[in-house]
């Protein structure tokens, strides 16, 4: 036997066996070889449709909150942040990608599990049911105010559809959202292979860039009609008060680069594994691209009258040609953007809960039942939440912000810090300590802040 032969049945052996280890490490994903319906010629997931998937994850309901902290932080610090926040994110990934492959681990789960034990797995996937869950119902909840309309304070904006059609049944929350959870969130989540999702991925990032192109257009118009004000360059903190309430923005920061939970699954899938460090990258460079220039933009726009949600800014006169159309482009561009994300989102919280309820059980995809059952379930359950829920953003802030925080910086962080095989330096310790410090620090300011806010704002209406 020749060298090159036998050097090439190494090789072979040693794709037979990470295949192996994909399969008894994650029971909840699929080895890519397997002959499962749907599965059998699949090689593997391209670069692009990676990017695309992770960058789809990145980019929800985030983008609309990131004007608003250029409000809080100012022009120079808010743009600093959104940056340094992306190498972080991208740090504590790395630390996820490294610790993965030396525990051989295809999942999140697996990681937590190798470092803490059942509890740290537990844990996790706690964590992404609370996050996946708030985040789907808000973006549900959103999609029905942009479509349908909302009554805030007495007064109601109308949606989209109302102002086509007018106020009917047809335009009505409950048929709108029964027609896009039927016709496009169910049909979507009952692809088992995230890379199925790539082209609404694209589809959904082309969307977003109509929204952040029509903002700029907007914006230079007005920069050249002469009607946009010199935004904050700086914070304007004027006491503690003013000063904590720096650190309510952190949790949105955060939240808006939460991708995490679907990293593994992409790289599982990747024809190529070796590309995930490079598709990482690639996503957040075109996500924190997206995030600057629409919080420059938006914050340009609407100078200090911005909104928490810019979105809403948009529901009145502009003072501009065709506003009134330009209004709607924004607005249903950004709806569809959220149905597309919405699977991407829904792709592991399916996973997590089943992890959690049936642990010993044969992969979900082979199984047909249970992958009905748990998937109709979960909708059910958004649909009725963004149904009967009024507004959930301040339980968004308590324990969305709070899952997405464990799992973006405290859980990669303690996995570096648990070190147990040896392969983090002194730098990655030190950076892993300071993101502990950042989230834990900031995520209980930013919740006494937001919870002083609400019981001030229940006091007032009570007086």
């Amino acid at each position: 036997m020749t060298i090159d032969n036998i050097t090439h049945a190494k090789e072979k052996k040693s794709r037979k066996s990470k295949e192996v280890v994909v399969n008894e490490s994650s029971p909840l994903l699929p080895s890519k070889h397997e002959g499962d319906a749907g599965f059998d010629e699949f090689n593997g997931a391209s670069f692009s449709g990676a990017v695309f998937n992770l960058s789809t994850t990145i980019v929800g309901a985030g983008i609309m909150a990131l004007p608003a902290t250029m409000k809080v932080l100012g022009l120079f610090l808010g743009i600093a942040m959104i940056i340094i926040m992306a190498f972080l994110t991208e740090a504590s990934i790395e630390y996820l990608i490294r610790f993965s492959r030396a525990a051989k681990s295809t999942s999140y789960g697996a990681v937590m599990g190798d470092a803490f034990g059942k509890v740290g797995k537990i844990l996790l996937q706690v964590c992404v049911l609370v996050n996946n869950i708030g985040v789907l119902v808000v973006y549900m909840i959103i999609i029905g105010d942009v479509l349908s309309g909302t009554t805030e304070d007495g007064v109601h904006h109308n949606g989209v559809l109302e102002g086509w059609f007018g106020v009917h049944w047809y335009s009505g929350r409950f048929f709108v959202l029964l027609v896009t959870t039927l016709g496009i969130f169910a049909p979507l989540a009952c692809l088992k292979r995230i890379d199925s999702l790539k082209f609404t991925s694209a589809l959904s990032v082309a969307l977003a860039v109509v929204f952040l192109v029509v903002t700029v257009g907007i914006t230079l118009y007005k920069i050249i009609d002469g009607t946009v004000l010199m935004p904050r360059l700086l914070p304007d903190v004027y006491n503690v008060t003013s000063f904590i309430n720096l650190f309510t923005v952190v949790p949105v920061l955060v939240t808006a680069y939460i991708c995490h939970y679907n990293v593994h699954t992409i790289d599982n899938e990747l024809e190529d594994n070796t590309q995930i460090k490079a598709v990482v990258r690639a996503s957040l460079t075109l996500c924190s691209s997206v995030y600057v220039l629409t919080s420059l933009f938006g914050f340009l726009l609407f100078g200090d009258a911005t909104l928490d949600d810019v979105l809403a800014n948009f529901d009145a006169d502009l003072g501009i040609p065709f506003g009134s159309v330009l209004n709607d482009v924004v607005r249903v561009s950004y709806a569809a953007h959220l149905m597309l994300v919405f699977p991407i989102v829904f792709y592991p919280l399916r996973l997590n809960l089943d992890g959690l309820l049936f642990p010993s059980a044969r992969p979900l995809v082979q199984d047909n039942l249970r992958f009905a059952s748990i998937s109709t379930g979960l909708l059910v359950v958004i649909f009725l939440g963004a149904n009967f829920i009024p507004s959930i953003w301040d339980a968004f802030q308590f324990t969305g912000a709070t899952a997405a925080v464990c799992i973006g910086f405290i859980f990669p962080a303690a996995v570096t810090l648990r070190d147990r095989y040896g392969i983090a330096t002194r730098k990655d310790k030190i950076l892993s300590t300071f993101m502990i410090i950042l989230a834990v620090l900031s995520n209980v300011v930013a919740v006494y802040s937001d919870a002083y806010a609400l019981f001030k704002k229940n006091a007032s209406l009570q007086a």
